[in-house]
């Protein structure tokens, strides 16, 4: 066989596998897009699939859990109150009527809830941070990957947060969740579900299990949270009061 025939194999075996891999990549669902909780305004979704969290806890884990109620039950105080973001899983299950908006790349997934403006970035294969680099937080760090046409997004490095309404846990939780489009609404709307369950032998005898549903809203758009303006505003306001003047 001639060089020409050589390369003209050549030419086409990487073609060939270029199509395969496109191929693949059109069998990967996009769920770029605005959605918001599916069922109404200020519903959450959320709903238990194996046992209610609560009836899960560990006794010395509801111990701390109940002091800490009881420590911001006189001032009701709560982190987003703080300008805190809620954190994970309950930036994902909760966030009452609030949105969230899905930004698809092949190497990285983007999600923003509208809710304190918390921001979650999915990383997939040679893309994600070494072990070593990972920060801990409360959205913890997340990396992603394809099953077929289900996401499977895999959150570890969390910090512990007994101030999560239904969902508190340990710096030693680990959360797996697994996203598939599930049809659509009567108002023809797609339907994104993402099935959640949460591990965390500190607070929990069993691991947490969860599903939320959320509804596409087409040419949806995700508006500015400024908790931070606000306090800023409040503080001023009391400093010209005790200046005895006029808020500039």
């Amino acid at each position: 066989m001639g060089q020409t025939g050589k390369v003209g194999k050549t030419v086409i075996g990487a073609a060939l596998a270029l199509a395969a891999g496109l191929c693949l990549a059109a069998e990967t669902p996009d769920f770029t897009g605005v959605w918001t909780n599916a069922g109404g305004p200020g519903i959450g979704g959320a709903t238990a699939t194996n046992a209610n969290a609560a009836t899960l806890l560990k006794p010395e884990a509801k111990a701390r859990i109940d002091a800490y109620q009881k420590l911001v039950a006189k001032t009701g105080d709560t982190p987003g109150g703080w300008c805190l973001g809620t954190g994970m899983p309950g930036s994902m299950l909760g966030s009452g009527g609030y949105p969230m908006e899905i930004i698809q790349r092949p190497e990285q997934i983007t999600v923003i809830y509208e809710a304190h403006s918390e921001t979650r970035r999915i990383y997939f294969g040679s893309r994600n941070a070494p072990e070593a680099d990972r920060v801990p937080g409360r959205n913890g760090y997340s990396s992603g990957r394809w099953e077929g046409d289900t996401l499977v997004v895999e959150t570890n490095n969390l910090v512990d947060q007994i101030d999560q309404r239904t969902t508190s846990h340990s710096d030693q939780a680990t959360i797996v969740e697994r996203y598939s489009l599930d049809g659509k609404d009567a108002q023809g709307r797609r339907i994104l579900k993402a099935e959640m369950t949460m591990t965390d032998p500190v607070f929990y005898t069993a691991p947490v299990k969860l599903t939320k549903r959320w509804a596409e809203v087409p040419n949806g758009r995700v508006l500015p949270y400024e908790c931070p303006e606000e306090m800023w505003n409040d503080h001023l306001a009391k400093l010209a009061n005790e200046a005895g003047v006029p808020v500039p």
